[in-house]
C-alpha cells in the first residue's frame, strides 16, 4: 500500500528563523579614545616622575647626554636654536596666541577662544608649577654630583616648562582652529617636539624633564574638552553682563542727551525773552473767559 503523501506546508504555518544581521565591531567613541589617551598619558607622566625620584636608569641617560654636550659637537646650530627656543617661552608665545585669538573672537563675536586659552594656561601654571616647586630639581648646568638626580635642591626644571608651554599654547591654538584643526595639530606637535629637543641640545633641561613636559602639556590639552561646560557657562555670564552694561550705557546716554536738549531749549527761550526792546508775550489762557462784575 503506497504511503500517503504529506500535505504541502502552508506558507503561513511555516516557521522560519528570524534573520539576524551580523553585529558590526564596536567602535570607540571620541570620548572613550580621549579617556584612554588621557589615562595612558597620565601613566607615562607618573612613570617618568617615579623613575627620576627613584634614581633609575633614566637618570643615567640624563647624565650621558649631559656629559656628551651636544652644543659642543654641533656649535653651528646654537645661534638658530637660541632663537627657536623662544617659541616655548610663556611671554612671547602667549602674546602671539592671544593676538590671533583676539582677532578670531572679534570675528566670531564670541569670547570663547580667549577663555579656552586662558583656562589652558591657568591649568598649566597650577599643575606644572606645583610639580616644579615640589621636586626642586637643578638643571644640567647647575648639577653638583655626577649620576645624581639633583632633586630637592631649589631648582625648577622638572618638568620642562618650555616644553609643556609649547604643547599647551600651540596645541590650544590647533584645538581652536576649526577646519584647520588637523593641520594645526601637526604644526603644534612638530613645534613642541623640536622645542623639547632644543632645550636638551642647549643643556638647559634633562631628557626626563622634556619627557615629563610633553606628558604634562598633553594632559592639559586632553582636559580642555572636559572643561568646555565651565567655559561656556562663563561665556554666557560675561555676555549677559556685557549686555547689561551696554544697556545701562545707552540709557545714561539717552538721559544725558535729553538733559542737554532741555537745557538748550531753556537757554534759547530765555535769550528770546531777555533781548533789549523785547516784550514778553503771555500766551492766552485756554480756559473760559472771565465775566466782569456789573457796575453800580
Amino acid at each position: 500500500m503506497p504511503a500517503p503523501s504529506e500535505p504541502p506546508e502552508h506558507p503561513t504555518t511555516r516557521r522560519e528563523r528570524p534573520h539576524r544581521t551580523p553585529r558590526a565591531p564596536a567602535r570607540r567613541t571620541p570620548g572613550r579614545r580621549r579617556a584612554a589617551l588621557l589615562g595612558l598619558t597620565a601613566l607615562g607622566y607618573l612613570l617618568v616622575t617615579a623613575a627620576v625620584l627613584l634614581d633609575t636608569s633614566l637618570v643615567d641617560l640624563d647624565w650621558r647626554i649631559r656629559l656628551f654636550r651636544p652644543y659642543e659637537h654641533w656649535p653651528g646650530l646654537q645661534p638658530l636654536l637660541d632663537n627657536w627656543v623662544v617659541a616655548g617661552q610663556r611671554g612671547p608665545s602667549a602674546l602671539a596666541a592671544f593676538g590671533w585669538l583676539g582677532w578670531r573672537a572679534r570675528r566670531l563675536r564670541r569670547i570663547r577662544p580667549l577663555l579656552v586659552m586662558g583656562t589652558a594656561l591657568l591649568l598649566l601654571n597650577l599643575t606644572v608649577g606645583g610639580v616644579k616647586i615640589v621636586t626642586g630639581r637643578l638643571g644640567p648646568h647647575y648639577a653638583h654630583y655626577v649620576g645624581s638626580p639633583e632633586l630637592f635642591s631649589g631648582g625648577t626644571v622638572f618638568p620642562s616648562g618650555h616644553t609643556a608651554n609649547a604643547v599647551v599654547t600651540w596645541g590650544a591654538l590647533a584645538y581652536l582652529a576649526g577646519r584647520w584643526r588637523r593641520t594645526g595639530a601637526l604644526l603644534a606637535g612638530a613645534t613642541a617636539w623640536s622645542v623639547g629637543l632644543t632645550t636638551v641640545y642647549l643643556g638647559t633641561h634633562w631628557v626626563t624633564d622634556v619627557l615629563a613636559g610633553w606628558a604634562a602639556g598633553l594632559l592639559v590639552l586632553l582636559s580642555l574638552p572636559l572643561l568646555e561646560p565651565l567655559v561656556l557657562a562663563a561665556e554666557r555670564r560675561l555676555t549677559r553682563r556685557r549686555a547689561r552694561a551696554r544697556a545701562r550705557a545707552r540709557a545714561e546716554a539717552g538721559r544725558a542727551e535729553a538733559t542737554r536738549v532741555g537745557a538748550e531749549h531753556h537757554d534759547a527761550t530765555r535769550t528770546r525773552t531777555t533781548r533789549p526792546g523785547a516784550v514778553a508775550v503771555t500766551p492766552p489762557s485756554c480756559g473760559p473767559p472771565r465775566r466782569r462784575a456789573p457796575r453800580g
